[in-house]
């Protein structure tokens, strides 16, 4: 079974233009209106707040609400809208193009995307059996190229509140809008809890549907629309706290087909016998780095950024998980046929470091992978906030 939510090359007259999301990290979660027709965030409207470790159902239901309704602000939306709907029925007065900003720096590392627990009698990420795929990316025939591509048109004419794109890690019943997180050590307390039902009360004005799906993919269709819209078979990874992946067969998320893993997640896959993570995660490599020099190190940020000041064990460290990675990965991008590989996490600020063992890890299974497109986006939280807003708007 495939998941056919990717961003297509079309926006439907029906469909917003601009699109409000959010984005839910292992520390943070960010509230934003995406502007679909330029591809990027609309301007002024990023709402970013700290998520504290074993945050309660309560606390964490009010964070999400002061970060979106920050967003659902006629000022937030006015500002950046040309000749948007208003919340009210009124129409905000057109206003001219803005400059491209350019993409934002990594915000954040992202959340592991579940462990191999239970996720559920929904574990999907987010399917209707109502929807068929979408074709490739690329041109907008009704509006001008897309930004990525050199062209800027202008704003669309209104912006839909009804529908919200919510970007989450797993394990989540993402069709229910329910939190799956039993065991999960930063989110055990929300396991159960019904997101869905209990946060669209608390937005104002009330939205008629969130729209879920897991953060890779969110990721992965952001850096398609952005970055790879001629990619026919994208495979997106997100190394950070854990590793996340998302698989897209011309910008339709693959999940139950045997040439992905199983709900195509490659946290599930093993090195050696043992789970991947335990080889590639912040928490193994500096657990590694510790074990070995008896020196703490805070997070992989810390450890790349040793490795690139020539610290040698963490180099070593992150050489060896990187080619690891490439190994358990070789088997899946072949059976996929896949083109490109896109990672996002905390850890793509080490390429200059990982591009060249991860390439080797991967050759050594099938040397023709050494001809693999692959590419880092520290954007990473921009990316899955334009996936997210994406995906929603093609349900609203």
């Amino acid at each position: 079974m495939t998941v056919p939510e990717g961003p297509g090359p079309h926006r439907r007259a029906d469909e917003p233009s601009v699109v409000p999301v959010l984005e839910v990290g292992g520390s943070h979660v960010t509230a934003a209106a995406v502007d679909l027709d330029r591809a990027r965030i609309a301007d002024g409207t990023r709402r970013r707040l700290p998520l504290r470790p074993g945050i309660g159902p309560e606390d964490f239901l009010a964070t999400l609400a002061e970060a979106a309704n920050g967003v659902l602000a006629v000022g937030a939306l006015g500002a950046c809208t040309d000749g948007g709907v208003r919340t009210d029925g009124g129409a905000f007065p057109a206003r001219g193009a803005r400059p491209d900003r350019g993409a934002f720096p990594d915000q954040g590392t992202h959340p592991d995307h579940g462990a191999p627990a239970d996720r559920g009698a929904h574990p999907d990420r987010g399917a209707r059996a109502d929807q068929g795929a979408y074709p490739d990316q690329g041109m907008y025939p009704d509006r001008g190229a897309h930004p990525s591509l050199g062209g800027h048109p202008a704003v669309g004419a209104h912006a839909a509140l009804g529908t919200w794109g919510i970007a989450v890690p797993g394990p989540f019943d993402y069709a229910r809008g329910i939190a799956r997180y039993h065991g999960v050590g930063k989110f055990a307390s929300l396991d159960g809890l019904a997101v869905g039902d209990l946060l669209t009360p608390r937005l104002n004005p009330r939205p008629t549907r969130l729209r879920f799906l897991n953060d890779a993919s969110a990721f992965a269709l952001g850096a398609r629309l952005t970055a790879h819209p001629g990619s026919r078979r994208l495979v997106a990874i997100t190394l950070g706290t854990g590793v996340g992946s998302a698989f897209l067969d011309r910008g339709t998320i693959v999940e139950d087909d045997p040439r992905v893993p199983p709900e195509g997640r490659v946290d599930l896959l093993t090195v050696d016998g043992r789970p991947l993570e335990d080889t590639v995660s912040t928490r193994a490599m500096t657990a590694h780095y510790m074990d070995r020099t008896g020196r703490p190190v805070d997070g992989l940020r810390e450890l790349t950024a040793r490795a690139a000041a020539d610290d040698a064990t963490a180099r070593d460290i992150i050489t060896s998980a990187l080619h690891a990675l490439g190994g358990a990965l070789a088997p899946w991008l072949t059976a996929f046929e896949a083109d490109t590989v896109v990672f996002g996490g905390s850890i793509t600020a080490a390429w200059p470091l990982i591009g060249s063992p991860l390439t080797a890890g991967l050759s050594h299974h099938t040397p023709s992978l050494a001809r693999l497109t692959l590419s880092a986006r520290a954007d990473g939280e921009d990316q899955a906030l334009l996936g997210a807003a994406a995906f929603a708007a093609r349900g609203a």
